[in-house]
């Protein structure tokens, strides 16, 4: 899939399974691992909104779910002026299994933008960064406010 079309015409099918009665904004997501095997998502919307699950981590949980845990593209379709970013979350979850992940976007329209996951998550939290956040204070002693 090195010109990326295939995987664009999963995640577009995959945008048509949509569940997005609140937003009316549909996307589809194809995650493509380094086998070649790709996985398909599109996301699934909440009456509590912060339940809903976008697609691209629809596509990467089910490839987890699979047992695959290298990847080397993923392709995001959806319908806006400018081809959409994964969300934030999104980002961060799968720059923890592929962080030089190339990362396809494109609208319906045909307008497509190629980057590496590194570029839309600088500065990503990582594993090197959690175990520097998660040690203890420099006196070795846990801080408590005084009352």
């Amino acid at each position: 899939m090195e010109d990326f079309a295939e995987l664009l015409d999963c995640a577009r099918e995959a945008r048509a399974a949509a569940y997005a009665p609140y937003s009316g904004f549909a996307v589809g997501a194809a995650l493509q691992a380094a086998s070649g095997q790709v996985f398909c998502g599109c996301n699934v919307e909440n009456a509590s909104y912060g339940l809903t699950v976008c697609a691209e981590r629809v596509a990467l949980f089910a490839a987890v779910a699979a047992g695959v845990r290298e990847f080397a593209a993923v392709a995001v379709v959806a319908d806006s002026p400018e081809p959409a970013t994964p969300c934030g979350a999104c980002r961060q979850v799968l720059y923890e299994f592929a962080p030089d992940l190339q990362v396809i976007l494109a609208n319906l329209q045909g307008r497509q933008k190629k980057m590496r996951l590194r570029e839309l998550l600088p500065e990503a939290f990582d594993n090197f960064t959690s175990r520097l956040t998660s040690s203890k204070c420099s006196t070795g002693k846990r801080q408590m406010p005084e009352k």
